[in-house]
This record gives C-alpha cells, structure tokens and sequence, in this order.
C-alpha cells in the first residue's frame, strides 16, 4: 500500500511542468537562436553572448532590449537561458572614486527637506509648497550632477530624499543612497531584480527600515542608514508579479500593492492564460511579516467553460494594482485603483477605485468606471472585449475650497474623474483630457495644488504590426500623442490646454507624455518620450522652462551616461533642487542610463 501511494504521488509530481528543470539551451534554441545563430550587423551573436555576465543577460531580459521577446518567458526560463549563455561573475563594482569622502548617512527623526516616497505627503497630489524653488528661478534651473546606471539601458527608478540623501533603484537591481550635493555615493544594495518603486523609510529604533520592491516579486527592507539587508519576502507568489507601486505606511505598516505582467506572457500560445489576482498587503516593516492582504478579486481563478467570446483557459483575473497605494487617515481608509481583467469572467472590481480599511483590509465600497474591460495577448486577431483602460496612476486626495474632500482619479480612457470618499466612491464628475486606449490617456500619475489637477496623457501610437496585440518597442508615430490639461477641481471644467510640442525627425521621437507629472507653487512639469522635460505655468499653460535630456552626460561617477525617453516616475523637486530620470526604453522610447540633478543657478 505504501509503494502504490508513493507510486502515485511520483506520477501528480511529474505531471506539473515545473517539476522538470528548465533547460538555458532548449530556451535559446526555441526562442533565441533563429537570430543570434545568424547574427546581423544589429545583432550579437552567440559567442558574443556567452562573454556577458548573467546578471547582464538578467538585465536585458528583465527591461532592456530583449523585453519583447522575454515577455513570453516565465522566469524560470529567463534565468536558465541566462545561465546557459552568460558568465557567472559580479558586474563591476562601483568606481573607488564614485564613493563619497564621507560615507556616513544621518536621516534623523524628522529629516529636512523630505519627499518620502511617491510624493511629497501621502495624499500622492504630487505638490509640494516647500521645494525650495520659486516661480521666479524655474527659468534659471541649470544642471548640477548627473549619475549614470552601470550597464543598465533603462533609467526609471522613482528617486526618495531624506535629508541630503537620495535613494533611488535601477534596472539592474543596484539601489543607490547617494549624496543630493554630488551625487557622490554613500552605499549600494543589490536587489534580486529591477527597483522602480519609490522608497519610504520607517523608524526602527534609532535607524530607519527603507522598504521597497522589485519587478520580480520582492519587497526588501533595508537599513537607510548602511545599506544592510533586514528581510526579504515576496508577498505575492505569483511568478508573473511585478511591484510598480511604491509602498505607502501608516503606524509602522507598509502597504505593498501588486501587479503582473502575466498580460503580455499570455502571448505565448503555449501559456495558459491566466491565474494572476491583483493585491495589496500590509507588512510590519520592522520584519516584513504579514498584516493582511487583500485580493481585488475575490474569486479563486478556475479552468474556465471554452464558450464563443471567452478569453483565456483560466480565469479571472487581473485587476492589477500598478500605481502607489493612497492614505486618508482621517477616515482609516486606503484607496487603490486597479487594471483590467486578463481572462473570462469579468469581474466587478477592474478598472475601479476601492476604499480598503487600514487596520484589516477590509473593502470598505468599490466604484467600476469601465465593466467587461478583459485584455491580454491571449486575444485572437487583436480582438478582445475590453479596451484596455486600467488605472495605472495613484488616487489623489484633495479638499476644495469650501472644505469637503474628493478623490481624483486618471485613467488610461483620457478621463479624469472626482469621486466622493464619503459616498462609497459616487461620481461627482468626469472630463475628457486625451483620446485614451492601450498606451493612452493618464498613464503614472497626475498632480493637484487644491485649485487645479493637472493631468498630461500619453496617447502614444505605434506602427502596428497587422494581427499583434502586444508591440512593446515598435517605433512610435512622431506626429501624434501628448497634451497636458489642467481643470478645476470642484468641478471638472478645462481651465487651459497646453498642446503637445513638436516632435522632431529622430528615429523613437514621439511627443507622448506618460510620465508623471509634480507641481510647485505657479508651476507643473511634464516629461515627454521625446526626452524633453518642460515647466508650465499652472496660470495658463505656458511654457516657462524647456531641457532635452537626451543627450552623453559627464556623470559624478565617471560612467558613461546618456539619456532618453522621459516615463514613468516624474521629477522630484525637493531641497531646492529638481531630481529626475532620463532613459526609458519601453514602449518604443529612447534608451538611456542617467538620474539628472538640477539646481537653479545664482
């Protein structure tokens, strides 16, 4: 009895696809080989290749230029053909001279200037009254340092300062603390995977725990002060999580929202799509054990009936939470907005903005703008019942002038909306900024000065492959996209339109701007896919300040650096300087390494 119960065991171990290793040559054959074999004048071949080091390889495959093509590869696959190809050795250290004289960080109880994680306060409005720069000097802002990512071809980690130190992640993993005089470093950790989530630190005695995640599935908690690892977990076991969104706290909780691109792996015919559940889950930051965590679905996925018009063999799933969780403390609530569906059923929490209560995670109400929205590679011909319209920014919280409170909320769709916190989410208005659609409308984040919320959208288009649903790095149409509106928060009228800039002739020029966007007293800057970061007047949306970031920059540590596309994390303006990356090679943006410094000039 006993041999037959082992017997049969062995057989349901055996029948699960990861109980046989995966093989790095197998992988290269299927997927790589058919280029790198016949290599051109834009393509490595193999024995190139095989010089690398895997955490390059890793690198490339995880967001660089090789992103199309390993969008489809588990992570399994990704690391076994990286281990098949590369050589196991550390990339190079950072230079002796790139350190500062003064390696010391002192973060202190209460450190000044502060912009602590997504934004400057947890409401995420992406204002700040206390930059340290006026109107009057944003036309005077000269570059001050530049610091260029080792090896990375992607630059989009959101920066955090405390004090005189910036924290910021990388492509590669590497998570900088670095001086916000110089540039010059204090301390480097080596994260498991891509850091672009902002970080927040939390008072752990007299040091601070620095929490932040990767686009692996990991969460770490690092001493601020050293660098020194504390703990590591994932909170979501899915091996397609990806952690966008900065973690926000609250009473020594750090809440860590999750996403996936299990939406783009689903491409392959081979994958069956798709068992992925978006979440959020409150840590002890001290120790990173678990609070709770919640599921914007609350359905288990399931192998679905194969009927005309269902997506997917396995569902539902989706309503990823990308963009950085929301605090109102006053009301114990944490707000969240979340993405689409991936597969058959629909679900009723996507495309929604949700309340969750602080101390459980209870959902406290949940309001859909866009139902039956179900995208995936998974759709045949291009075809599928949704028009991919996630919420990918962070809700705002902002109080009118009359005194009541709102949440503003940008979508994809190129429509803002106000919600009331206290009437389970009910819309009090809506407008259109954008056209909207899979890389349009408001993409990571919008910013509000109690008056005005400005909202800038991509509406990037491609060159469409006929019949392909994912073009991740097809060219962009230099002629279309971009625009940034600003409207009036008591009730939603347009107060001014800045359109978009021209363009220009280069090859990955397009005038989108995804990016978030930040706001100071008299004036709100916008980054765009072509590079260039402007100011305008939040008066009247004239423009006030213009810098082509994509040029070769001298950087503090003596790495070559070089800047792009302008998306994702928008500049941080704090300590009277102005932080922000440049090179983002997603999409079909410029490729580039660099976290530019600026400074008005006296």
């Amino acid at each position: 009895m006993k041999k037959a119960i082992t017997f049969t065991l062995f057989a349901i171990l055996s029948s699960f696809p990861c109980a046989a290793a995966v093989s790095g040559e197998a992988v290269y054959q299927k997927r790589c080989a058919g280029c790198h074999d016949h290599a051109g004048e834009s393509t490595p071949p193999r024995d190139t290749l095989k010089q690398l080091s895997v955490a390059r390889i890793m690198r490339t495959l995880d967001f660089g230029v090789m992103i199309n093509v390993a969008y489809v590869l588990s992570r399994e696959e990704r690391e076994a053909v990286a281990n098949y190809l590369g050589v196991e050795r550390p990339d190079a250290p950072v230079p002796s001279q790139a350190y500062c004289a003064d390696r010391t960080v002192n973060i202190g109880a209460s450190p000044s200037p502060a912009w602590k994680g997504w934004g400057p306060d947890l409401s995420n409005t992406r204002y700040t009254t206390t930059s340290g720069i006026t109107l009057d000097q944003v036309g005077k802002l000269k570059l001050k340092w530049a610091y260029a990512f080792e090896g990375d071809v992607s630059s989009f980690g959101a920066p955090t300062v405390l004090g005189h130190t910036l924290f910021v992640g990388s492509a590669g993993g590497a998570v900088q603390a670095l001086s916000t005089d110089s540039g010059c470093v204090h301390w480097v950790y080596q994260a498991s995977g891509p850091v672009r989530t902002a970080m927040v630190a939390v008072p752990n005695g007299k040091t601070h725990v620095l929490v932040f995640s990767d686009l692996t599935g990991w969460t770490y908690g690092v001493e601020a002060e050293t660098g020194r690892l504390l703990w590591k977990k994932k909170p979501e076991p899915h091996d397609t999580t990806r952690l966008t969104g900065s973690a926000a706290v609250h009473d020594g909780v750090v809440f860590v929202p999750a996403a996936s691109w299990e939406e783009t792996r689903s491409s392959n015919p081979e994958y069956p799509c798709c068992t992925f559940r978006g979440s959020v889950t409150a840590l002890r930051a001290k120790d990173g054990t678990e609070v709770w965590k919640t599921y914007t679905i609350r359905e288990k996925p399931h192998e679905i009936e194969k009927i005309a018009g269902s997506v997917g063999t396995w569902g539902p799933s989706g309503a990823g939470v990308w963009g950085s969780p929301t605090l109102d403390a006053k009301r114990g609530l944490l707000y969240i907005a979340t993405g689409d569906n991936f597969s058959t059923p629909a679900t009723d929490m996507s495309d929604s903005v949700l309340a969750l209560e602080v101390k459980t995670g209870r959902i406290v109400w949940s309001k859909q703008v866009t139902p039956g929205d179900i995208f995936s590679g998974v759709c045949s011909g291009g075809k599928c019942p949704g028009p991919d319209y996630d919420f990918g920014s962070s809700v705002i919280i902002e109080k009118l002038p009359n005194g009541r409170e709102i949440l503003l909320a940008g979508q994809k769709s190129g429509v803002v909306y106000a919600l009331d916190p206290d009437h389970k989410g009910e819309i009090l208005w809506q407008t259109r900024v954008g056209k909207g659609g899979t890389n349009g409308g408001v993409q990571w984040g919008m910013a509000s000065d109690g008056q005005k919320v400005y909202a800038a959208v991509s509406d990037l288009v491609r060159k469409p492959v006929p019949g392909a649903v994912v073009q991740v790095g097809l060219p962009p149409d230099p002629t279309q996209g971009g625009g940034l509106t600003a409207l009036r928060i008591s009730n939603g009228e347009k107060v001014w339109y800045a359109a978009p800039q021209p363009c220009g002739t280069s090859p990955k020029c397009s005038p989108a701007q995804p990016a978030a966007v930040t706001a100071i007293p008299g004036v709100v800057f916008s980054g765009s896919v072509d590079g260039h970061l402007r100011a305008f007047a939040t008066e009247d949306g004239r423009v006030l300040w213009d810098f082509n970031t994509a040029r070769d920059y001298q950087t503090a540590n003596g790495v070559p650096g070089k800047g792009g596309s302008l998306d994702g994390a928008g500049p941080v303006i704090v300590g009277g300087m102005l932080f922000v990356n440049s090179g983002y090679a997603r999409n079909g943006g410029s490729p580039g390494n660099v976290l530019l410094a600026f400074a008005p000039e006296e």
